[in-house]
């Protein structure tokens, strides 16, 4: 049997930087499970190639949420990457920290040491974006670019947020979110830019360091409260290997509960009702899932050209010669062009609403089937929702996705966010400003205009934006899953290092975080190895 001093479960966004920082010193020797494979497709460095991805199942899990009447009965996608680099191979790119009061939530809920004075200097020892002021990273391994790209929709998106009374800012990810701009992107020269590049391709020589893709872990091994190793399945059958330090769960929200439930960790009737045997009861396994849900609001346009028309026909192929020609133009765009980070009513201290403005509209957004028409969309968001769901196994079998119930809307609080912010909305684009442009709106439409009617639209429309989190929560009461190390409660040689630790959601898409998170983590497990040595 193999024996490493750490084994990490998973290959995404966590995994990829605790390869890189475990393996530093070449003290210690890592595997790294990934179930997926390499990131060999010529998309994935394309931004806009994210339209290809988001519905492959080579890179993408494709999970999908349990009908609920919150929703109407829909069955939701939930896309996770699958792969050397997880969900940066496919996600819309978005950089966005979070808010400074997000994290000192997090300290005041028992997640001691995770206060902003605290995690704000790993996001500056990760990032390397060059404009801005002192507060940013220069030169670390995660390269983030502003948006390069100027559209006169966007322009006079801009000017009509001012006519509404919302100021513009240069930089969001400093101490003020408040404001609109052109959005920041994980991109370097107008390419994607992910945790493969920026960890793993730089770390790949080290003989400390062992990556296995297609390696999909079955179970942990547990005995005496101790977690010794981990079972895998890959092409050659099944393996077991062991770890003299830590195991360290990185698969992410949705699989690092349904592993740990598959090992006969989590509620033990759960456990029992598929046969398994239950090694460490832990009933918050898998609870307290949270996500964003947003609406697509969209208005058909005139008197100029949107992406409808730019990737249509012989303006695709001059601009796929732009890009590769000069790395500019709309192949460098990802989900969003602008952002908005807004108030839903003016007594709440920072912004609850986020938006994503894009000059497109979409016959199918759920596979990105752009109008024939010129359309812009905006993406409206709930920044801090309130209603907690769960991911729990409905099989042993390894191979069925887990059943994942968000319990979207479930909180008035969410409803009124959500409902004020597409009110907010509307009264921009309603402004002068985007008068010589607006034809109509058409979804959800002008026949909208009562409460009651604004949240029909959103239960009827409204999807994830792919940030599913809190899975294991972190902290240090009775509903914590692991303690602010990070280490898994009640089992020793285990660690969580993921969005699953998060124990509330940042204001904002939550690639940055995720990496924050695991420098973080990285970070308390080099010390407490020093410690023991």
């Amino acid at each position: 049997m193999e024996t490493f001093d750490y084994v990490i479960v998973g290959g995404g966004t966590a995994a990829c930087v605790l390869a890189n920082r475990l393996t530093a010193d070449g003290q210690y020797t890592v595997l790294m499970l990934e179930a997926g494979g390499e990131p060999k497709s010529m998309w994935i460095k394309i931004p806009a190639g994210f339209t290809k991805l988001l519905n492959d199942p080579v890179y993408n899990w494709r999970f999908s949420t349990e009908p609920e009447e919150g929703t109407k009965g829909r069955q939701i996608a939930i896309p996770r990457g699958k792969g050397l680099g997880g969900s940066t191979l496919i996600n819309g790119m978005v950089f966005v920290r979070g808010q400074p009061e997000d994290y000192d939530q997090w300290a005041l809920q028992g997640a001691t040491g995770w206060s902003a004075a605290d995690v704000e200097p790993y996001f500056r020892k990760f990032e390397t974006y060059l404009p801005g002021d002192a507060g940013r990273g220069k030169t670390g391994p995660m390269h983030v670019s502003p948006i390069a790209e100027r559209y006169p929709l966007m322009s006079a998106f801009l000017k009509a947020a001012e006519q509404e009374g919302h100021r513009q800012i240069e930089d969001y990810n400093g101490s003020d979110q408040s404001g609109f701009g052109y959005y920041q992107a994980s991109q370097k020269n107008g390419q994607r830019w992910t945790v493969v590049d920026g960890y793993i391709n730089p770390a790949r020589h080290r003989k400390n360091l062992t990556i296995r893709t297609g390696a999909s872990v079955q179970k942990l091994k547990l005995a005496a409260n101790r977690c010794t190793g981990v079972v895998y399945r890959s092409a050659e059958g099944s393996f077991e290997v062991s770890a003299k330090r830590e195991v360290v769960m990185a698969a992410g929200a949705v699989q690092t509960p349904q592993i740990l439930e598959l090992s006969g960790v989590g509620e033990p009737v759960l456990l029992q009702q598929y046969g398994i045997e239950v090694k460490h009861a832990c009933p918050m396994v898998g609870e307290n899932y949270i996500d964003h849900y947003a609406t697509r609001m969209n208005w058909r346009v005139k008197n100029t050209q949107t992406l409808n028309e730019l990737a249509q026909g012989w303006r695709l192929s001059a601009a796929v010669l732009q890009y590769f020609t000069q790395r500019k133009g709309i192949l460098t765009l990802g989900t969003g062009l602008g952002h908005g980070f807004v108030k839903s009513r003016p007594d709440i201290p920072t912004p609850d609403v986020q938006y994503f403005f894009m000059h497109a509209s979409y016959a199918n957004a759920a596979i990105r089937k752009l109008d024939a028409f010129p359309g812009l969309t905006i993406g409206v968001a709930g920044l801090r929702p309130k209603s907690l769901g769960s991911i729990h196994i409905q099989s042993a079998d390894s191979t069925k996705q887990p059943r994942i119930r968000p319990n979207f809307l479930a909180e008035q609080e969410d409803r009124d966010v959500l409902v004020s912010g597409m009110k907010i909305a509307r009264r921009i684009v309603g402004q002068a400003a985007m008068s010589h442009y607006i034809d109509h709106e058409m979804s959800p439409g002008d026949v909208t205009q009562t409460d009651e009617q604004w949240l029909d639209f959103a239960r009827e429309n409204g999807q994830t934006i792919y940030h599913p989190t809190g899975t294991c929560r972190m902290g240090t009461d009775e509903r914590s899953v692991v303690d602010p190390s990070l280490k898994f409660k009640g089992i020793d040689g285990l660690r969580v290092v993921d969005a699953s630790v998060m124990p509330a959601m940042v204001s904002g898409n939550t690639q940055a975080a995720v990496v924050m998170v695991a420098e973080k983590g990285a970070d308390l497990i080099l010390m407490d190895a020093k410690k023991g040595e």
